[in-house]
């Protein structure tokens, strides 16, 4: 069993930043990839960014040069620095964790940017 556990959300303004952790605990494997997603109500859950074991990133159109995903191996913990935020990056976001069985998911935080 992998838990994961998510911090960071919040209220931001138009243009301002919040970072996201996601903490990975549990029986987790030597690889492995994760990533954020994000959902607002009545629509899917998206994809935001993912990063694999080995720091290959990939971002979904929408904040590719505004978002950053990272992670650290060591604290199996993954990042998500959100910078030049507009109301439409406004859902709960969720973490991801990709393993070799089933994906495990976050809890979700809460992110709302308005002025």
């Amino acid at each position: 069993q992998v838990q994961l556990v998510e911090s960071g959300g919040g209220l931001v303004q138009p243009g301002g930043s919040l970072r996201l952790s996601c903490a990975a605990s549990g029986n987790i494997f030597t690889v492995y990839r994760m990533g954020w997603y994000r959902q607002t109500p009545g629509k899917q859950r998206e994809l935001v960014a993912i990063i694999s074991n080995g720091g290959v990133t990939h971002y979904t159109d929408s904040v590719k040069g505004r978002f950053t995903i990272s992670r650290d191996n060591a604290k199996n913990t993954v990042y998500l620095q959100m910078t030049s935020m507009k109301p439409e990056d406004t859902a709960v976001y969720y973490c991801n964790y990709k393993g070799l069985g089933p994906d495990v998911w976050g809890q979700g935080t809460q992110v709302t940017v308005s002025s």
